[in-house]
């Protein structure tokens, strides 16, 4: 039995989501309309998994995302207006700490409630399978725990940045691969904001998600690097000292052009489940560069996304890096690399930076 806390101020909404959780066997329901009534059902439920709506009157859903990860950390599953306002706070949802982020539906609700249903029923169901790392925010639960004064909405700690690069490192024509899904966005925070501004090789980022949160997500990852970030929205060069993030609902692809490699949005593609692909990512980047100019990075997320590109991009005489078991808020994509035999190296989380960048002045090439 999953036990699911519905917190949303609406209250057709609450009405639609006990109809879909009460059609479904193996599910168990509470409600909730605002976010103090959601902290107090919190204790006295105990969820499995909430789904939270952003916008609500009083003490809306970031706050309310905030108390419940100090108070009771719980897998959030946040429901967001398809204003730029509502992706926005989505993305900062996601550093604070939510597993996931669901569009509500434009127009007529209880039309846009059979499109929305059945894809939260499946993140429902695989957040309740995700582990929270017990050390996020760990000081201040203790300072809830023990009457201390709560301290504001914290934002995840900027990372202590990697020494820069010897300028001497020759930078031939390389490019750095990442995937990730479920628990992306905190995982990029920490692999990302410790490279330094002359990280040599681009990097370019498949990151499951919705188009109107990518823009928003690279946005704010470039406030919190040395590197630049952007969305891929039009064909782009790619150049030392950025990063590339792929359009949601779209893929992303790598081609050669005459001035150089450049990153492509393209429609995504059917033989495809999971959008931006890193399989199409890696593919790719495959037909345009040798692996051994290719170091490929899967992190956190559902499914196996990334990992039979990236075990024949390590045959082939590439690089890649999976993070552990002992991080990833769902040891799917990057456990599914590490049992292929596809893993060059497994690092935590928080090592994955510097294994990175001591990869690349070890790099086979950079001596000639």
């Amino acid at each position: 039995m999953t036990r699911v806390l519905v917190v949303d101020d609406s209250a057709l909404m609450r009405r639609l989501l006990r109809q879909l959780f009460e059609a479904e066997p193996g599910f168990e329901t509470a409600f909730a309309s605002d976010g103090a009534s959601a902290l107090a059902a919190l204790a006295s439920f105990q969820p499995d998994v909430v789904t939270l709506d952003i916008n609500m009157p009083g003490m809306d859903g970031l706050a309310c995302l905030d108390r419940i990860m100090i108070e009771r950390p719980t897998p959030v599953i946040m429901l967001s207006s398809l204003t730029a306002d509502g992706a926005a706070a989505s993305v900062e949802a996601l550093a604070l700490g939510a597993v996931d982020v669901l569009q509500k539906p434009g127009g007529p609700v209880s039309i846009g409630i059979d499109t929305l249903g059945p894809l939260l029923l499946e993140k429902v169901r695989a957040a309740k399978q995700t582990r929270l790392r017990r050390t996020h925010r760990l000081a201040e639960r203790v300072r809830s725990l023990t009457g201390a004064p709560a301290a504001a909405r914290a934002r995840p700690p900027r990372q202590a940045q990697i020494a820069p690069l010897s300028p001497h490192l020759p930078i031939g024509d390389g490019l750095v691969l990442v995937g990730c899904s479920t628990g992306g966005p905190p995982a990029l925070d920490a692999l990302l904001a410790p490279l330094p501004a002359d990280f040599p090789w681009p990097i370019v980022v498949a990151q499951h998600m919705p188009a109107a949160f990518t823009g928003p997500l690279a946005r704010r990852l470039d406030g919190i690097c040395a590197l630049h970030v952007t969305e891929v929205t039009q064909i782009t060069p790619l150049e030392r000292g950025h990063v590339y993030v792929g359009q949601g609902d779209a893929d992303v692809v790598i081609a050669r052009r005459s001035t150089g490699l450049v990153a492509e949005p393209t429609l995504s593609s059917g033989a495809y489940v999971w959008h931006p692909s890193v399989d199409r990512l890696v593919e790719s980047a495959l037909a345009v560069l040798p692996a051994a100019a290719l170091m490929g990075v899967l992190m956190t997320g559902m499914g196996n996304d990334g990992a039979v590109t990236m075990t024949r991009l390590r045959a082939q005489g590439g690089w890649t890096l999976a993070e552990s078991d002992e991080t990833a808020v769902v040891w799917g994509m990057p456990g599914e690399l590490v049992r292929a035999g596809g893993a060059s190296e497994v690092a935590p989380l928080d090592d994955l930076a510097r294994r990175l960048a001591l990869r690349l002045t070890l790099y086979p090439a950079a001596s000639r």
